[in-house]
């Protein structure tokens, strides 16, 4: 008798986990998200060069900034979350003194 109702509690058990885990929410997928793209072979060819594509602009990853300190002005770099376009500006928190909040520097996109 004690088997059974130990068998009775286990089947119980897992008809819960199924139910729970069948249960997750379900996004249907984007409009295009699965369509496929086209092979190597069947890309547009480029004959002209109007009709190509314009060249990629150069990025950089680091952020060159300049602080006024004591001392008079200091360089600082500072790595930047992803790739920006050369020269434009980026801002760097630079740290002045351990005990001190960092302060914002303004400086220019560097490769």
């Amino acid at each position: 008798m004690r088997q059974i109702t130990r068998l009775g509690l286990a089947a119980l058990l897992s008809t819960c986990a199924v139910q729970a885990a069948d249960a997750q929410y379900y996004d249907a997928p984007r409009r295009g998200y699965y369509e496929e793209r086209p092979a190597y072979d069947e890309r547009p060819v480029y004959p002209r060069r109007s009709e190509r594509p314009g060249p990629a602009r150069p990025v950089g990853l680091n952020c060159d900034a300049v602080q006024q300190g004591l001392s008079g002005p200091q360089p600082y770099s500072c790595p930047l979350p992803g790739p920006r376009p050369l020269g434009a500006r980026c801002f760097c928190d630079m740290p002045i003194a351990s005990f001190s909040q960092p302060q914002t520097a303004v400086g220019r996109v560097v490769p």
